[in-house]
């Protein structure tokens, strides 16, 4: 018994491991222990877990073997993972705004690579056409390894990010196809019908996920799937649905992924609790796993195989990223842009890892490709992966202090990422949609938790009401927290609920208030005055009146209606700052109906990273009357002003009420921003002419 018990702890620890207890227990340690050791010495993460992967490789110390069936499936889905979520947080106004500067990338990333690769491997290298033409080609793909970096550190959206991955899409799969054409050439010329079937695959394939899956995960996501986790495992499904059916129509599953997140994109707001597990799962697992199988696949041995193996080593590594260093000047040269941006181009675009490995292992299988080419590809992957992520790293930092120094934030708030956001909950059963326009259109830099307030009425059963409510918001609490949404809840006693919200807000230095449509107005409200009305008169704060009819997802278009001088206000810069942030969570377009001065400055605001249309609004008479220009899935955003204000006018008063009267079936916001006086503003500026009709 004891010789078997032996026996079985030594097979146990035979290397490489197989036991999947033991391979997993290593490569959480490598995850959990390698950023905290790398965050000392400022090494980015990517290229510690790369370099681990080198040592536990097989052609490291041999702790694993990458084609182990746990770590190979795990890279698998990190790998698709990461084109996933580059699909899901690409910024689609941004995109389509600049599909034109992706093209051009996409063609300097593709051509130019291959144009100094192609020489450098027939003349230089000796080898013959198809060698030459497969290596060449292997030196346009690259794969966003760093992506990770410029999503964790807040500049995913800006342009020359965007730009990079159009590039990026259009380069791999235009690599994919010469692989294709290449081994049928080949196998004796290139075939007709085989063409004619990868375009109709083709075809078809985009047809199912960009017209089908939209439609099956819209309903998923309103109808079906009532547990938690249920929305995430239908995301991981349709992740690799996308793939297989890439596969089957002749494309890599790569490509699969990237256009699941395209088709997902407007469905998945950036800051929903969805968004946030599939960020959590994806970081904290499988794209780490992925990135250590790349370090697997290193043989560092190679290196001392002779000069020979040295020497195409070097040149390998040198041209891919001389190639794609040009493609990224010559795209800052004719889109002026900075040279953080360039940096930003060239370290996401420089880092070779899944194309990269398709094309040089399929061509070495194929006889195209010798041992050399092989072994230099495999230290190219290490070295651009490398230099990929320090310039990133270095690049995105400067990009994200640029940013958070941007101008369009407003300057009454001071410290923005500090800003506060109170929601008043009549009923705690039905919270509605009002924290999650709160979550969507809150700063992310903000430590802050939004904050959800009750107003209990001050009599003997106060104390019973609060702890009422506070147990009837429980499971929204619960449930917030495990998708990581700060959220608190505040309680107060007063005879009146327009009043505890007024008094709750100054007490708290509140921001912004988030408050649901007024009800009806009975008889003795309308004598006294309705609570609304109570609270705007009194609350000195950026009141949102918000009525959602539909989910979020569904709308297709936010339409701002703004009254003259409205830019003359102090809540000009937020309420304009948070409509373009809702715009990006949703990836929808603004139209603006206001007076063409208001639009001038909207238009000259600098960062403002939205599609925006104007019409000109000069007609006041009846603002509500744009039966010809709303249409069904609008966001109706009104910009209204209490009387005494620059901006106010008396066709304002009982805006609410007109709007639900007029779109009984649209979702409506009506803004209320912080405000400073007639008197206030002439005394600080004696150069507005007010209107008398004012």
């Amino acid at each position: 018994m004891t010789n078997l018990t032996i026996i079985n702890l030594i097979n146990n620890f035979t290397l490489p491991l197989n036991h999947s207890v033991h391979v997993f227990a290593i490569l959480l340690a490598i995850i959990l222990f390698v950023p905290i050791i790398l965050k000392r010495i400022n090494v980015p993460n990517i290229i510690g877990l790369i370099i681990a992967g080198v040592i536990i490789g097989p052609y490291g110390l041999n702790l694993i073997d990458n084609h182990h069936q746990g770590v190979s499936m795990f890279s698998t889905i990190g790998l698709l993972y990461i084109m996933f979520i580059v699909g899901l947080e690409l910024d689609l106004n941004e995109f389509l705004a600049n599909k034109n500067k992706s093209i051009v990338f996409g063609f300097f990333t593709f051509i130019i690579p291959i144009s100094i690769g192609f020489p450098v491997c027939y003349y230089l290298l000796g080898y013959d056409f198809n060698a030459s033409f497969l290596t060449a080609s292997m030196f346009a793909t690259h794969t966003l390894v760093t992506y990770p970096i410029v999503s964790r550190l807040g500049v995913a959206k800006n342009q020359a990010v965007a730009i990079t991955v159009g590039g990026t899409i259009l380069t791999d799969t235009a690599v994919l196809i010469i692989l294709a054409l290449i081994l049928s050439n080949t196998d004796g010329g290139i075939n007709t019908i085989f063409l004619i079937k990868l375009a109709l695959s083709v075809i078809v394939f985009f047809a199912i996920v960009f017209l089908l899956i939209p439609r099956i995960a819209k309903w998923f996501f309103q109808k079906g799937g009532g547990e938690k986790y249920s929305h995430y495992i239908f995301v991981l499904f349709i992740i690799f649905f996308c793939g297989f059916l890439a596969e089957l129509c002749g494309l890599e599953a790569i490509i699969g992924a990237f256009t699941a997140g395209l088709a997902l994109n407007r469905l998945i707001p950036h800051s929903s609790a969805l968004m946030n597990r599939i960020d959590f799962f994806g970081n904290s697992l499988f794209i780490p796993i992925f990135l250590i199988s790349v370090g697997m696949l290193v043989n560092i041995s190679v290196v001392f195989n002779g000069m020979t193996t040295i020497i195409i080593a070097g040149i390998l590594t040198i041209t891919a990223l001389l190639g794609k260093w040009f493609a990224a000047f010559f795209t800052q040269i004719i889109f002026k842009y900075s040279t953080i941006q360039r940096n930003i181009i060239f370290g996401l675009s420089s880092s070779r890892a899944a194309a990269t490995i398709v094309i040089i292992i399929v061509g070495y299988n194929a006889g195209i490709v010798d041992e050399y080419i092989l072994n230099g590809t495999i230290v190219l992957i290490l070295l651009t992966c490398i230099v990929a992520s320090f310039v990133t790293q270095a690049s995105a930092k400067k990009l994200a202090v640029i940013q958070e120094n941007a101008p369009l934030t407003a300057s009454e708030l001071g410290a923005f990422g500090q800003e506060k956001i109170l929601v008043p909950i009549a009923n705690p059963s039905n919270i509605g949609h009002h924290v999650e326009l709160a979550l969507l259109i809150k700063d992310k830099s903000s430590v802050n938790s939004i904050s959800l307030l009750g107003v209990v009425p001050n009599n003997e059963a106060a104390e019973k009401n609060i702890i009422s409510f506070k147990k009837q918001l429980q499971d929204f609490i619960d449930n917030a927290t495990a998708a990581e949404i700060d959220v608190d809840t505040i309680t107060t006693i007063d005879h009146n609920a327009a009043n505890g919200i007024v008094r709750t807000a100054r007490e708290l230095m509140t921001d912004i208030i988030i408050l649901g449509w007024p009800g009806k107005t009975g008889v003795l409200e309308k004598l006294l005055g309705d609570k609304v009305d109570l609270i705007i008169k009194n609350v000195d704060r950026n009141l949102f009146i918000c009525h959602i009819e539909q989910d979020f997802i569904n709308h297709k278009r936010i339409v701002v209606i703004s009254p003259p001088l409205v830019e003359k206000e102090t809540g000009f810069n937020l309420w304009l700052a948070k409509i373009v942030r809702l715009s990006q969570e949703l990836s929808i377009p603004i139209l603006h109906l206001g007076d063409p001065k208001t639009q001038e400055i909207i238009a000259n605001t600098k960062n403002l990273s939205a599609p925006f249309t104007f019409q000109p609004l000069v007609e006041w008479q009846n603002p509500v009357l744009y039966g010809d220009i709303i249409k069904d899935n609008d966001m109706i955003i009104m910009v209204s002003a209490h009387q005494g204000y620059i901006s106010y006018m008396p066709v304002l008063d009982h805006l609410p009420t007109r709007l639900e009267e007029r779109y009984p079936h649209h979702s409506r916001i009506v803004v209320y921003p912080k405000q400073r006086t007639i008197e206030g503003l002439l005394e600080s500026d004696d150069s507005i002419f007010v209107p008398s009709n004012f």
